[in-house]
């Protein structure tokens, strides 16, 4: 069976959790940049990796590095490359990328020579002057970096944070993928409650219950690469029978989704169905500001508003003023908390123990955590 060679895209910050589930397959990771992570595997990979994938944006096959300091040899190298593996006589195959630090700076420039270098190097496998491009999409993405190109076949389609619950949001929604990495670095436990007080359309709490009954995120969706024939069919069906061979039906996890908004709570109640885990995940409308332990152990992981799209600036720095006052009831609970605000610290009341930066798609963010309330004087 051939080797490739892939590329996973993920938020800046999440390589490592990317990483680690890369290994999980078993496959081989032979790169680390910022956002990416390459690695090595098998046909089958790409189906396992596609429906697996928490923290991955996109899947990608990397089909050929060369160097290109000018449009002939962008041409000359990209004619060279095997498209026709992957490329069927009928296929769409548009052309995206970037350009950085070289020579060959214009985008549209770059993309026509590559969509004519692959059209010719087509044409002449499938004996056609015109290629009709009424079937199934191929993405074609390039990168060009100091004079080396590298260029790649988009093997996801609808990127891989839009697992197919989510199909109705709120206004700011917080991305899965983010989400997920903000549940993992949290710890969830089986006896232990997690409660998100800004549930928006219920993503923290979704994905919580998602990752502890083991569901794979991309198991009720379709990707790009079903309809390449150089990841047969067999793989796909293999990969969504694994994965739902590891579901775990007796999990015991618990996760609450409040927000002050009736719709909010409407909306994350219909995603929680939709993802398979209404069960596991309450929905109801409460202030944030109103929460209690219930008597219960429990980890608050949260996304309140930045003063950006939702809130201005002042109202959201009397919202975290007002959360450390509320959350100071909550005894031995642990917080995580996700905002813009670089002085969070100073209008919650408290140091936190730790804290992370990540990106919230393009806005960079900074993860709060907080381990163990102090005692209360």
């Amino acid at each position: 069976m051939s080797t490739y060679r892939y590329t996973a895209a993920c938020l800046f910050g999440l390589e490592g959790f990317l990483g680690e589930e890369i290994e999980a397959l078993g496959c081989r990771r032979t790169e680390n940049i910022d956002g990416r992570v390459t690695f090595e595997g098998d046909s089958s990979a790409c189906a396992r990796a596609s429906v697996r994938f928490r923290f991955a944006e996109r899947l990608y096959l990397n089909l050929g590095t060369f160097d290109a300091p000018t449009f002939t040899a962008l041409f000359d190298g990209t004619k060279d490359l095997p498209w026709e593996d992957f490329i069927g006589r009928d296929d769409e195959f548009p052309v995206t990328g970037h350009s950085v630090k070289s020579a060959l700076f214009s985008v549209p420039d770059c993309q026509k020579i590559i969509k004519k270098a692959v059209s010719v190097r087509l044409g002449e496998h499938y004996g056609l002057t015109r290629l009709p491009e009424t079937g199934s999409r191929v993405r074609i993405e390039f990168f060009i970096f100091k004079d080396r190109a590298n260029l790649m076949i988009d093997l996801s389609g609808v990127p891989l944070h839009k697992r197919g619950y989510r199909p109705e949001t709120v206004e700011a929604p917080i991305r899965e993928t983010l989400a997920a990495a903000m549940v993992k670095l949290a710890r969830p436990r089986e006896d232990v409650l997690l409660w998100d007080p800004f549930c928006g359309s219920g993503t923290v709490a979704i994905e919580a219950a998602m990752q502890m009954r083991r569901i794979a995120p991309g198991l009720k969706r379709s990707f790009a690469a079903e309809s390449i024939s150089a990841f047969p069919a067999a793989s796909w069906k293999d990969a969504r029978e694994e994965a739902e061979a590891e579901i775990l039906t007796d999990s015991g996890f618990e996760a609450y989704a409040t927000d002050i908004d009736p719709r909010c709570v409407e909306i994350a109640a219909a995603s929680a169905e939709r993802a398979g885990v209404k069960s596991a995940v309450n929905t109801f409308v409460m202030d944030a500001l109103d929460i209690d332990t219930l008597g219960r152990r429990g980890t608050i992981v949260t996304n309140p508003p930045y003063g950006d799209r939702l809130l201005t600036r002042e109202e959201a720095d009397d919202l975290y003023r007002a959360m450390g006052q509320a959350f100071s009831r909550l005894d031995r609970w642990q917080i995580y908390v996700i905002t813009q605000s670089e002085n969070f610290q100073k209008l919650y009341g408290r140091r936190a123990d730790k804290i992370r930066k990540l990106y919230n798609g393009m806005i960079p963010c900074y993860y709060y955590q907080f381990f163990k309330n102090p005692p209360r004087g």
